[in-house]
């Protein structure tokens, strides 16, 4: 199975990039390439912990994710319920007042094709995450 690692630190405190990562509803404000999300629990399929992404440019291609946040431990993990991408996000403090932001990704091997695309994915949305943050 595919996989890699990537990170980047960011000078703002955990708890400013933590109300990014963790909130589904902001995926679209840093992460490459999704579009749109949709949280309404009145969607087709919602379960409790699920989010479905709309990637950028295709309305009509709902992608389920289940969404698993812990607070303590700083994490978030985005399962992808089609291609079973799965993306877990860390946040570890940095001095002064900064936050290490580091994602791991799976990636099937029927989606191993994918690989340098989600990599690259992946180090804008560190980017795009970290400076949100750093703004906020």
């Amino acid at each position: 199975m595919p996989e890699f690692h990537d990170a980047r630190d960011a000078h703002a405190p955990p708890e400013e990039v933590w109300k990014i990562l963790y909130d589904p509803s902001r995926f679209p404000d840093w992460w490459t390439g999704v579009e749109t999300v949709d949280t309404s629990p009145e969607r087709e399929g919602a379960d409790r912990g699920t989010v479905t992404l709309y990637p950028d440019g295709s309305p009509d291609f709902p992608m389920p994710q289940d969404v698993r946040t812990n607070r303590e431990d700083r994490r978030v993990t985005i399962s992808c319920l089609v291609s079973e991408l799965r993306f877990s996000w860390h946040l570890e403090p940095v001095e002064p007042e900064g936050t290490h932001i580091s994602v791991d990704v799976l990636i099937p091997e029927q989606e191993a094709h994918r690989l340098d695309t989600q990599r690259d994915a992946m180090r804008q949305s560190l980017e795009n995450l970290a400076t949100l943050a750093e703004t906020a």
